[in-house]
Parts: structure tokens; C-alpha cells; sequence
């Protein structure tokens, strides 16, 4: 079949009306012709996320590109750590599996820390057998984010054999190192990692990137750095990609790495350097068998109505319509609901916190809008018959998480500001990284009624306004993803969203996922993990009650 329109060469950095040809998947032809029809719109190579945890969506592979595809993403770069801190090796198989069902182009990475740390209880341990295992399979294309900076600084064996493994298999590393500057950042890098999606500010990027590093320009549903980083698609254009890393499904629905585009392009960016970020340095860093719109390549592009707004048209993947105006080709296909889950049911008085000191001054993690990364303050708690209690009149409010492996283990305890909540609780299963069950919460009681719902339905998202109205959101697929078609799970989402913010005032634009990252301990300065208040930057426990002067 024959495709007329204007034709976005990023190779030859122009634009020409032409005629593509294609032929058993693939573009047989470009022929570069007089005109175009007006209402034809511009013919690009598919949008490419060059880094997400398909889990963060709550969607398996299936319905994640199902809701892609609509926004003309045709691959992503995918890192399974999510459920392979749940499930392990079979976690990592299961989303293979999934993905194989659907035209859209996964490229799953190794995961390089499960567990994270040690500072955690997760449900599965990968080793550098395990990492090297799943390297050797053709489906897996690089080493996941290598998480452990500290291990990789101070030549820890496990890690470096993580990393050699992936060199002598000629598949990318890929990087985390949040604030890592100096001689430990050309130390880190220099061991062989090309890329790094947690720069927060434009100083980092830019030193990383004049390290020769890949910066991802991020911008997902709590993690949002498009507007520190943007610059550097004028200086280092051959080193950026975008990516969404964490993206809840009402955020999806609206958009993905299109709406990046078309915000570079609205700051002023260059139009065929954004377009290298969104589609091209993607498919060429990880090799990705996408095409990128010439002669022989798999007829994997998008047509937009303009190149300011990038309105998706059609997304093509491998020479079919997978998406037309809105709507996705893709149907529903259930998935399957594999989990471990041994957490028992909780009372109120499991998250009474006695205090150790009795001055009731005590750490506070500070959850921050639009950042993964927390501060670290003090404050006052209330104090009652010798307990701890949150102060929700001062935004410090009580946090705890609890270890949904060993139903014997006692929660761990501490405070949090910045969700602003006047009643009620939050709960969630997805706690990265090791998902155990994070909730936040203005009394006891509510949280404990949060939190049961959440170990009712074997993993999900709850919130309850402290009254006896408790609502959940079921997550059986490992306790962070449902079998539920895309959509309504979108839109179930948004619902419970909405609630919170209007009958529990929490103050944040992304509750839960900022509820997430609370208990991941290789992001600075202060997270809750199951087995206490961690310090990220002494890397280490703390108290969480200050001792007298």
C-alpha cells in the first residue's frame, strides 16, 4: 500500500512531501513527489520512551500499549525491577510474555538491583548469575539502571560482575545516580554506564552529559524534570532522549512522549533535535529493531497533524495501524495475576509509636510536589499517654510501612510532611522498590483501615476518610498492575485520585505516586523502608524521636 504526505527526514534534517510504499512490514520505497494532499499531515519515526517501569501504569504490557500506541509511542525501553523485586526471575518472564502479544516494541532490561538495597525486605534476590542469565536472552537488551551507586564507587564484586557481564554481551548500562557530581560521577560513569534519567537540575545534567553520558529528560506523574533539564537539548542533541520512567494511567490517557515534544518544541527547541531525543537516539543507543522511516526499515512511524502540537493521526508498527484519531486498534486481552502476598491483617494499636526520649521532636521526611527526592526536617509531633502522634494541623503526619513478605513483622514507623491530609489515610502496595505496603496516614485507626484493605485485596491503592468510608483500588498482577481493560482502570484511578484530593485535602498532584517513593532508600535524603527511618545520605538508619540535649 502507498501512504501520501509530508515526510520528516531526520537523517537528512529536512521535510518533503513523498510517497512511502509498504511492503510485508517494511517500507519498500520513498519517492519523493510534487505535493502532498493538504489534510495529509507529516509522516515521523515513532515515538520511543527511552526509559519507564511499565508497572508504574498499574497496566501489564498488553493494555500499556494498548493506550500507547494512541499517543504514537511504537517502543518503549523498558525496566521489569518492579515486579522482579516482587516475583524474581518469573516476574521478569511473566511481562515478556505479556508483551509478546502486542505489536508494540518492549525492550526489557536485566534488572541490576533486586533488591535495591539492603536496607529492605524484598520478595526476591537476582544476583549476577541470575542478571547474567537473563542478559544472555535475546529478548532482554541491556542492564537495567544500576541503582547502586555506593557498590559501584567502592568495586563491590556482585555489582561489578552485573556490569561485566552486560560489556562482554555488547548491551548497554544503564545508570541512576541522583546528585552524584564530581569525581564520583566520572568515576561512576567511567565504569562503563552510558545514561543516566535522574539529573534534577540543569548544572548536573550538563556535567554528566560533558562526561559523555546520555541524559534522560523526565517527565512522569511524580518525577518531572522537563523544565531544569529542556536546555540541554540545545547543547548535547545527540545525547537526549525522553522518558516518563513513572507513569500513573490517568497520565497516560493524556498523553506520553509526544506531549515532550511538543512542549520542546513550544520552549523553542529545534524541531529535528527534538525529534532525535523523542525517536531517533533512543532506537540507535539500544539497538532496537525500530524503524526510523527509510528504505527497508520496519514500517514503524507516526502522521501528525502538525509539528508544533504533534497530534497523532495513525501510529503504524510493522506496516499495520495499531491507532486511528484517538483510538486504539489493540483490544482488551485479560492477563494473568501471578503475586506473593503473605501480609495478615493489622489492628490499630500495630502503629502506636511510644516515644524513646520524651522531647516528641522527631525527623520528618518531606515529600516534595513533582520530586521523587525528599528533604529531611524536624518538627513536633503531638505526644499522648507516652506515644508519638501525627500533628495534622502542622502537616505532620504519620507514616508506616509495612512488610507484605513476613506477616510476622512489625511495621515500621515515622512522619512525613507535604501531603497536607486533614482526615483519613493512604495505603499502596506499589513501594518502591521492594513493594511493601507505604501508607500515610492522620491517626491510627484510619491508617490501619487503609492498610487492610490493601492486604484484603492481595495488593492495590486504598484511602479512607477516617469514617468508616474506605475505597480500594485491586492491583492482584504482583500486587502493582490489574488485569482490568486500560481504560477503566484509568478512569477508576482518576476517581480515587479526585477523592482524595477533595475529601481527605491532600495537597499533592500525585498522591500515590508520590506515596510510592517514600520507601526507596537510593533516593536522597530521608525514605521509610520496613525496617525503619533511613538516612540516604549517611546511608544508614536513624532514630526517628530526637534524643535530649
Amino acid at each position: 500500500m502507498q501512504i501520501r504526505a509530508r515526510l520528516v527526514d531526520l537523517h537528512a534534517r529536512r521535510i518533503f512531501p513523498a510517497e512511502i510504499t509498504l511492503e510485508n512490514g517494511r517500507i519498500r520505497r520513498i519517492q519523493e513527489v510534487d505535493q502532498a494532499p493538504a489534510d495529509a499531515g507529516f509522516l515521523l519515526p515513532g515515538f520511543v520512551d527511552a526509559h519507564v517501569h511499565i508497572e508504574s501504569s498499574m497496566l501489564p504490557p498488553v493494555e500499556f500499549a494498548r493506550m500507547a500506541v494512541v499517543h504514537g509511542t511504537v517502543a518503549t525501553v523498558s525496566d521489569p525491577h518492579e515486579i522482579a523485586n516482587v516475583l524474581g526471575m518469573e516476574g521478569v518472564q511473566f511481562m515478556l510474555d505479556d508483551a509478546c502479544r502486542v505489536p508494540l516494541k518492549f525492550c526489557f532490561g536485566a534488572p541490576s538491583c533486586v533488591p535495591a538495597t539492603g536496607f529492605e525486605t524484598a520478595g526476591a534476590v537476582l544476583d549476577a548469575t541470575d542478571v547474567t542469565h537473563l542478559l544472555e536472552n535475546p529478548a532482554i537488551g541491556y542492564l537495567s539502571e544500576m541503582m547502586n551507586f555506593p557498590g559501584v564507587l567502592h568495586g563491590d564484586a556482585e555489582v561489578l560482575a552485573k556490569i561485566a557481564a552486560a560489556q562482554r554481551l555488547d548491551k548497554p548500562v544503564d545508570g541512576h545516580a541522583p546528585g552524584l557530581r564530581g569525581e564520583d560521577a566520572r568515576r561512576y560513569f567511567a565504569a562503563g554506564i552510558t545514561t543516566d534519567h535522574e539529573c534534577f537540575t540543569y548544572e548536573e545534567g550538563r556535567e554528566k552529559a560533558l562526561l559523555g553520558v546520555t541524559i534522560l529528560i523526565r517527565e512522569g506523574s511524580a518525577a518531572r524534570n522537563f523544565e531544569a533539564l529542556w536546555p540541554l537539548l540545545h547543547e548535547f542533541p545527540e545525547q537526549v532522549m525522553f522518558c516518563s520512567d513513572d507513569k500513573h494511567p490517568d497520565d497516560l490517557l493524556n498523553g506520553h512522549i509526544d506531549r515532550l515534544s511538543a512542549r520542546a518544541v513550544a520552549k523553542g527547541c529545534d524541531l529535528f533535535d527534538t525529534l532525535r531525543a523523542a525517536c531517533l537516539n533512543p532506537v540507535q543507543h539500544y539497538r532496537l529493531p525500530v524503524g526510523l522511516l527509510r528504505e527497508g526499515d520496519p514500517a514503524d512511524f507516526v502522521r501528525v497533524t502538525d509539528l508544533t502540537d504533534f497530534r497523532v493521526l495513525e501510529t503504524w508498527i510493522g506496516g499495520v495501524c495499531v491507532a486511528e484519531n484517538g483510538k486504539s486498534h489493540l483490544p482488551h486481552q485479560p492477563s494473568g495475576t501471578p503475586n506473593r502476598f503473605a501480609a495478615l491483617p493489622k489492628s490499630p494499636a500495630d502503629f502506636h509509636l511510644p516515644s524513646r526520649h520524651g522531647t516528641g521532636i522527631v525527623r520528618i521526611i518531606r515529600a516534595r510536589d513533582g520530586e521523587i527526592v525528599t528533604g529531611s526536617e524536624e518538627g513536633h509531633a503531638r505526644m499522648q499517654d507516652g506515644l508519638l502522634l501525627p500533628y495534622p494541623a502542622h502537616d505532620v503526619l504519620k507514616i508506616v510501612v509495612v512488610n507484605r513478605y513476613d506477616p510476622t513483622a512489625p511495621p515500621a514507623i515515622g512522619f512525613v510532611r507535604g501531603f497536607g491530609l486533614q482526615r483519613g489515610a493512604l495505603a499502596s502496595s506499589v513501594a518502591h522498590d521492594s513493594h511493601n505496603i507505604v501508607a500515610v496516614g492522620t491517626d491510627d485507626a484510619s491508617l490501619c483501615a487503609a492498610v487492610n484493605a490493601v492486604i484484603e485485596a492481595k495488593g492495590g491503592i486504598s484511602a479512607t476518610d477516617g469514617a468508616g468510608d474506605t475505597r480500594v483500588l485491586a492491583l492482584p498482577i504482583a500486587g502493582l498492575m490489574s488485569p482490568m481493560d486500560g481504560y477503566e482502570l484509568a478512569r477508576e484511578y482518576a476517581r480515587l485520585d479526585a477523592w482524595t484530593k477533595d475529601t481527605l485535602h491532600c495537597a499533592l498532584k500525585a498522591p500515590f505516586m508520590a506515596l510510592s517513593f517514600l520507601a526507596l532508600p537510593v533516593i536522597p535524603a530521608l525514605k521509610m523502608t520496613d525496617r525503619g527511618l533511613f538516612d540516604v545520605e549517611v546511608f544508614g538508619f536513624v532514630e526517628v524521636e530526637r534524643g535530649k540535649l
